[in-house]
């Protein structure tokens, strides 16, 4: 079949996606050099694999496979706790670095970003294949974290380049060059293509990303949604989807989990961490001017089986002072005296801006007037000590007890350097040099 269906046009747009290799993993290995080519895994504290180096990925160990497992694979195996704050600080690094090639850098996730170099050839006097090479560079040499980047016309086209070739990889793909991409991509790879959809085109005979491609347009349009749509024009070199730089400030839903070990059967330790899981989402809703009209709890038992429940508020509202009562409640229908439970989690849903809020008939609105007062001085608080400096006595068991975690704490959480406390950490990530004394 003729590919002159594809754009003709070489750089149309010019769209790059950055992927962190084994991104947690290549953090470690950022801050004990030692390990460097040794199988790694980080999720120690959670009796799970989160994160898998290429080294321990050769031994056929994958994410969200049990560390027992995992040391059956490779006894020599380096397990380590996820220190997510550390990664959190290297990701913001690696953004910047993007940042000074283009302003146009969206931050998918906490190892990926997109970014739009189209018409910077002339102000930085270089091609898009050497921009593109120049800032993969630059990460490498400055981070000493490897990335794969992926140059094409259109989001989904760059998130599939770069997945082309990993570790440390670099795709380029014109228009003419797109058939070559996704000819051999199978059609669930496709970034948007969930597996119902991926399901559904193979009933239509559509085996990869190039026998959707190729798809009359009538035939996508009746058949898809537009979000199918839409990914059918991006695979074809229309960019449809803009990179985004502004800050992600809409959400559907906040949710919030913690995975603890050991497993407990202890109803007051479990609430404890229901409680932090209701602050902590709650934080965020506040942050964003957000407040959920239904919350949902949910208890995770030793063996991976999920309960929960869910409930409709009065009005909306992101003060776990207020909830928490509700919170009990779905809290008592969920547990099980005999049952041993591993994590817990609170979802915040249905989200309304909380600025138009109006107060029922039934309720005292100079009460929940001074409760939006008192939560306005905790995330004052907060923002100068540290998340739940303040917190309700209800999670107070956590400061007592510990929050359970298996493994070693991580470097972080070993040094205490001038400035930080246990509440305030400084936002610099920790690198320890070849002596092994850590230093900022």
């Amino acid at each position: 079949m003729n590919d002159a269906i594809f754009t003709l046009h070489r750089w149309p747009r010019a769209i790059l996606h950055v992927d962190g290799d084994a991104f947690f993993t290549s953090c470690e290995e950022v801050l004990h050099p030692e390990l460097r080519g040794k199988p790694i895994v980080t999720g120690g504290e959670r009796g799970i694999v989160a994160c898998a180096s290429y080294a321990a990925k050769a031994l056929g160990i994958r994410r969200a496979v049990s560390l027992p497992e995992a040391k059956r694979l490779c006894p020599d195996l380096v397990v380590l706790p996820s220190d997510y704050e550390t990664y959190s600080l290297l990701s913001r690094r690696m953004f910047n670095v993007m940042r000074r090639f283009t302003p146009e850098v969206e931050e998918y996730s906490i190892d990926e970003a997109f970014a739009d170099i189209t018409g910077l050839r002339r102000p930085l006097k270089a091609s898009y294949e050497t921009i593109a090479l120049r800032m993969k560079d630059a990460i490498e040499r400055e981070l000493g974290l490897t990335v794969s980047v992926g140059l094409s016309l259109t989001k989904v086209l760059a998130k599939a380049a770069s997945k082309h070739r990993k570790p440390s990889g670099f795709t380029v793909v014109p228009g003419r060059a797109i058939p070559l991409l996704i000819e051999s991509l199978p059609v669930g790879g496709v970034w948007g293509i969930g597996p119902a959809t991926a399901s559904y085109l193979d009933k239509l005979g559509v085996r990869t990303a190039l026998d959707f491609a190729r798809l009359a347009e009538r035939t996508v349009r009746q058949r898809l949604t537009k979000p199918g749509v839409e990914t059918w024009q991006e695979l074809r070199g229309t960019s449809v989807y803009p990179v985004s730089p502004e800050e992600k400030s809409v959400y559907a839903s906040i949710s919030k989990t913690k995975t603890f070990a050991p497993p407990s059967a202890d109803p007051e330790y479990l609430f404890a961490h229901l409680i932090r899981n209701l602050e902590s989402a709650c934080i965020k809703a506040r942050r964003y001017g957000l407040a959920p009209r239904r919350v949902a709890a949910f208890l995770k038992r030793q063996n991976f089986d999920t309960s929960g429940r869910e409930a409709r508020l009065n009005r909306p509202c992101a003060h776990p002072l207020e909830l928490s009562p509700l919170l009990r409640g779905l809290f008592n229908d969920l547990y099980r005296r005999r049952d041993l439970y591993r994590a817990t989690g609170v979802v915040l849903l249905d989200l309304a801006p909380d600025a138009n809020i109006q107060y029922s008939l039934f309720e005292d609105p100079l009460r929940a007037e001074k409760i939006r007062e008192l939560y306005d001085a905790v995330d004052a608080v907060s923002r100068r000590y540290g998340k739940h400096a303040l917190h309700l006595g209800g999670s107070h068991l956590i400061e007592v007890r510990g929050k359970g975690r298996r493994g070693d704490p991580t470097v972080r959480e070993k040094t205490c350097p001038y400035g930080k406390t246990r509440r305030k950490q400084l936002g610099l990530p920790l690198f320890r040099p070849a002596s092994g004394n850590a230093e900022m």
